[in-house]
């Protein structure tokens, strides 16, 4: 699944808007299901450590059963930037990820619509996630869950075996690593940035179906007992510890892989899809594979964990393609046949598969695995809020500050950033939800 997760910033969302209708708008109807399924189409993937490996292996099943066609990638390191700049341009390829930086209501500027959401949703999971008036216009190349990636051998090493239930116990586990063994007990991937964006992935742990839709009506969400104060109140709490790694200014993304592999880290927030990346790092540092296990957030409503299922990166078709028979083949084949998202260890986009081995043994730990539905009602005004605000909630740059402020980096303290955090978000808020 997803290698990384990057937020560029409000000036390339509000650029992108500026050139929206450059493209042109989609048309009335889908991709023509009767023109021929030939010819050659080029694939943009951020995946840069599949695209000369298990990418062209997917592609060659695919021209076997679609002869005369011919399936290139086009792999992109920094996927959200430059591609946010080739939409702009008119230029992206045949079948793409949508970018993090496409707000809804432009996907008919940029993709092909796929469907009526009201059909596709009884096939597909997270259909609804990339979605506008009905039309779906992007499929998940596989689902992930939110939760916390760990060295089991290295908490078992502190005594403690099983997932904690509460952010307390979680604290508690992560002292007990430090003192029990040598490893760092969390790593924050701050200077990458963007691990620091999947601390918002965790709203299903309240139990709430309805938090999409109600989040954007709150003005203080950084409220203690609320969402954000959960959350980011406990990776405040876990630096202002020094429990997270000595200098955030030099983490690595890609060395943090064999380090939590072999132990030398012990815990990451994460998604699931980074289960069997760091497995594969313990394979290469002949490290025991079978050390690294997911774990749910450590908090439980009602006596149980909850854990959002998500779409990844949406697969779409190009608005501006010139084949786009063989695109939507491909996209539907990728999704629904290759097999991309079972050997990803990825919850499957086709409703009627079974989960994977990873995510059976995450359910083991007696999690509920919750898909909550996009806003309706308030569709985009929670894009809005950031927007307007400048509190990057899906970014890195504001949880940044945060880590700064708990290791003494930044003037402050919790509650007068929460302080700060709720006062811009709540005077935005009130203008747009009035």
């Amino acid at each position: 699944m997803i290698n990384r997760r990057q937020f560029l910033g409000f000036g390339a969302a509000a650029g992108l808007a500026l050139v929206a209708g450059c493209t042109g708008g989609a048309g009335d109807d889908e991709t023509d299901s009767s023109a021929e399924i030939t010819g050659p189409i080029t694939v943009l993937t951020n995946r840069t450590d599949l695209a000369n490996s298990a990418l062209p292996a997917y592609a060659k099943t695919f021209e076997a059963k679609y002869p005369g066609t011919k399936v290139t990638f086009e792999a992109v390191t920094n996927y959200e930037g430059d591609v946010t700049t080739q939409l702009s341009s008119g230029d992206y390829g045949d079948v793409l990820l949508i970018p993090n930086t496409v707000p809804v209501e432009q996907l008919p500027s940029f993709f092909e619509p796929l469907g009526d959401l009201a059909d596709l949703k009884t096939k597909y999971r997270f259909t609804d996630e990339k979605a506008y008036d009905g039309k779906v216009y992007g499929l998940s190349l596989g689902g992930v869950a939110s939760g916390v990636v760990v060295n089991k051998r290295i908490w078992q090493q502190a005594g403690i075996t099983a997932p904690p239930k509460t952010p307390e116990e979680f604290l508690a586990g992560l002292k007990a690593v430090a003192a029990r063994t040598d490893a760092v007990p969390y790593y924050t991937n701050y200077k990458d940035g963007w691990p620091l964006s999947i601390w918002n992935s965790q709203r299903a742990i309240l139990g709430d179906p309805t938090i999409n839709e109600t989040f954007p009506t709150d003005p203080t969400p950084w409220q203690a007992g609320k969402i954000q104060y959960i959350t980011d109140g406990l990776l405040y709490d876990l630096v202002a510890a020094k429990l997270s790694e000595k200098d955030p200014l030099t983490t690595n993304w890609e060395g943090s892989k064999p380090m939590i592999a072999t132990g030398k880290v012990a815990t990451m927030l994460l998604g699931s899809w980074a289960v069997p990346q760091m497995k594969d790092a313990a394979k290469a540092a002949n490290a025991n594979p079978d050390d690294i296990a997911f774990w749910p957030f450590p908090y439980q409503v009602g006596g149980k964990f909850h854990s959002r299922i998500e779409g990844d990166y949406k697969g779409a078709v190009s608005l501006s393609s010139k084949n786009k028979a063989t695109a939507r083949a491909w996209l539907d084949w990728f999704v629904t046949e290759s097999g991309f998202a079972t050997d990803q260890q990825a919850v499957p986009t086709l409703a009627s598969s079974s989960l994977p081995e990873t995510l059976k043994a995450f359910q083991d730990t007696g999690v509920d695995l919750v898909e909550i539905p996009a806003a309706t009602a308030n569709a985009g005004k929670e894009d809005e809020i950031i927007k307007e605000s400048e509190v990057d909630l899906t970014g890195n740059i504001y949880r940044q500050k945060l880590v700064d402020i708990a290791r003494g980096a930044a003037k402050g303290d919790k509650d007068s950033y929460f302080a700060e955090l709720n006062r811009r978000w709540g005077k935005v808020q009130a203008g747009i939800m009035k």
